[in-house]
């Protein structure tokens, strides 16, 4: 099972952006240090008292410079606000300079403000999303390549470099809303899983509509599924269950704003239930939270949690968000991090 962290780059309230890059880049050596499998970026914009993260390619360069064993993702690489030569340029140096160690990760985002800043269309996410992508791998994988597409156009272009790792790095993508797991399984790609929004149980049948996708088309395998989830370990179930409470409330309180904010915007659709999901997530409570939405506890508990959900979901792994709400003091979430690298991992793997 894949252990890796999600990270934001976080710059809450009272950070300078040197100090949230400082201890970014602090977190990133820790775990490199205590064997964590992969460091997940997130791609967020516009959000001066939530993130420094606008630019995880970059940063991806950065991490592969000052490390050597650890896995560097992307999660996720909003393709519709790409130019998809300038991405998949990008995306094969930093492939190089980590020798080999990328891994793709893509989707379009559920917050359609981000688009609004860029000047692009919501409405046009998902077909902007297929286009692009379908132009990187072309370019990845093709000596040269001509397309004709609805918002792109190339003639007998050769991208130069190409990929570390042959045919291109690992893609995985993102589910955003329940019609997108059939849509990736037949694509053929392993997929990204969150509860935000949503609850655990909601997962089961979602992921088995994903399998069963996968194997109408015909790919090999089961198809990979990772699940991106907060999560927190401390020393005893007191300091667990207490300490990132006041963080975990308000990153939903948050959620529950954005959301209910983008529910009337052009190009959302019925299908994702933005009102009432907010709805949800303004009264959730910090029970139902433990139960449905994070993995908290000692190692042990983590780690008994971690099994369970594989054998529930079939999981290949997690993406762990280690301080949602961004409240929880530095120290106490190296010590977490420290915690799930150094006995939930032994524990899961073994």
């Amino acid at each position: 099972m894949e252990i890796g962290m999600f990270h934001e780059f976080q710059c809450p309230h009272g950070y300078s952006e040197a100090r949230a890059f400082a201890e970014s880049f602090e977190q990133v050596d820790a775990a490199e240090s205590w064997g964590l499998d992969c460091m997940w970026l997130a791609e967020l914009h516009i959000a001066p008292t939530r993130s420094v993260l606008s630019a995880p390619l970059a940063i991806a360069s950065a991490i592969a410079a000052r490390t050597t064993r650890m896995r560097i993702g992307i999660a996720v690489q909003v393709l519709p606000l790409c130019h998809p030569l300038r991405i998949a340029e990008e995306a094969a140096t930093v492939d190089h300079v980590s020798h080999g160690r990328l891994i793709f990760g893509v989707g379009r985002s559920g917050f359609p403000r981000t688009y609004m800043a860029y000047g692009v269309p919501y409405a046009e996410s998902q077909a902007r999303f297929a286009e692009t992508l379908e132009i990187i791998r072309r370019a990845w994988t093709q000596p040269s390549f001509s397309y004709s597409g609805t918002f792109h156009s190339f003639s007998d272009v050769h991208l130069v470099p190409k990929p570390y790792q042959k045919p291109h790095p690992p893609i995985r993508v993102a589910a955003t809303s329940p019609d997108t797991y059939a849509m990736v399984g037949a694509l053929g790609f392993p997929i990204f899983v969150a509860v935000r929004l949503g609850v655990l149980s909601e997962l089961a049948p979602l992921i088995a509509e994903y399998h069963a996708a996968w194997r109408a088309a015909g790919h090999p395998g089961k198809g990979e599924v990772y699940l991106r989830v907060p999560v927190y370990v401390a020393p005893t179930e007191a300091q667990a269950r207490d300490e990132p409470r006041a963080s975990i409330m308000q990153f939903y309180q948050e959620m529950a704003a954005i959301i209910a904010q983008s529910a009337t915007q052009a190009g959302t659709r019925a299908i994702e239930n933005r009102a009432g999901r907010a709805a949800h997530l303004k009264s959730v409570s910090y029970e139902e939270a433990l139960r449905e939405k994070v993995i908290v506890g000692t190692p042990r508990q983590v780690a008994a949690r971690l099994q369970a959900l594989r054998a529930e979901l079939g999981l290949d792994g997690i993406l762990a968000e280690m301080n949602c709400g961004a409240l929880i003091p530095y120290a106490q979430v190296l010590r977490s991090l420290e915690l799930l690298c150094k006995e939930v991992m032994p524990q899961v793997k073994g």
